[in-house]
């Protein structure tokens, strides 16, 4: 268990802690170079304001910076920070406001992150929106595809794509067993050359940095204790498939990962179930008192 020096935690598990508190004030309080994954999904910029808290896009920038410097200071040199952030609109208009990539350049002009790679999650669960523009004037398409920024402290982060293999699809299958179908040297209309490595089977399929998880659970054990015991759950959940693949990909047994917005503290509920020591910041006492649902604890 990962524990900050003079500070009592809110909950316990065997691997983890939550903490209640403001996460700015709280994270300094982490020692250097201590955290080998950083998980985290903040307040977006939306137009409209979310009763967890969010500041408006012209202003985010500069309320999330502070964040970022310790972020760069708590992770280890081979640690990584996992952003996921949605877009926004502007207001009034149907078109995206550029926030979220004024933030990425910031990230990593200012603070010296890496951008290893980018994701993107396809989002089945969100309504169409902007109403105005997808619904009433019918100028624009449901905007379904959040942002994962893969940042990391070094050019080299610990990461290992073995741990996140996909099952190969039918007719990856049988094109796998196909002797013809894989020619060595004979070069493809994209002028890619094959080799003899292409033939050869794994254990399942590099996956692509397109994530397609489902977040329709309705009927999840957290959401029906927070039901049944008048708590107010936490409005912003990403699905437990989110944090597992890159707690997975990112990270061994017996690592930290550390979420400083822990909402319904998915995070760590993923880090728990792979043997990962977490961390978790919330600043709203009801969300954290409602998290605790996703670790067994009775009411």
């Amino acid at each position: 268990m990962f524990l900050i020096p003079g500070i009592d935690p809110y909950y316990r598990t065997s691997f983890g802690a939550a903490y209640c508190g403001d996460s700015q004030k709280l994270t300094k309080a982490i020692p250097s170079n201590s955290i080998n994954l950083i998980m985290t999904s903040p307040p977006f910029a939306l137009t409209r304001k979310k009763e967890y808290g969010n500041v408006p896009a012209d202003e985010y920038i500069e309320w999330f910076m502070p964040f970022a410097y310790d972020f760069h200071r708590i992770l280890r040199p081979d640690g990584s920070l996992v952003l996921h952030i949605g877009g926004s609109w502007v207001r009034g208009k149907p078109i995206k406001n550029l926030y979220i990539f004024e933030l990425l350049l910031r990230l990593c002009k200012d603070t010296k992150f890496n951008l290893a790679q980018d994701f993107y999650w396809f989002n089945k669960a969100k309504l169409p929106g902007p109403a105005q523009w997808v619904n009433v004037k019918r100028c624009r398409v449901k905007d379904a595809v959040d942002h994962l920024w893969w940042l990391s402290k070094s050019v080299t982060p610990k990461a290992d794509n073995t741990k996140v293999l996909q099952k190969y699809s039918k007719a990856m299958e049988e094109l796998l067993e196909d002797p013809n179908y894989y020619k060595p040297g004979v070069e493809r209309p994209s002028e890619h050359r094959i080799t003899e490595k292409f033939h050869k089977k794994h254990k399942g399929a590099i996956p692509p940095n397109f994530l397609d998880f489902s977040n329709t659970n309705s009927q999840s054990k957290y959401l029906q204790m927070c039901r049944k015991s008048k708590l107010k759950s936490h409005p912003a959940r990403y699905p437990l498939d989110l944090p597992c693949f890159f707690i997975k990909f990112l990270t061994d047994k017996g690592d930290v990962v550390f979420d400083p917005f822990g909402g319904s503290n998915t995070t760590g509920k993923a880090a728990e179930v792979l043997e990962r020591r977490w961390l978790t910041f919330e600043i709203v006492p009801e969300y954290l008192e409602a998290s605790k649902f996703r670790f067994d604890f009775q009411p």
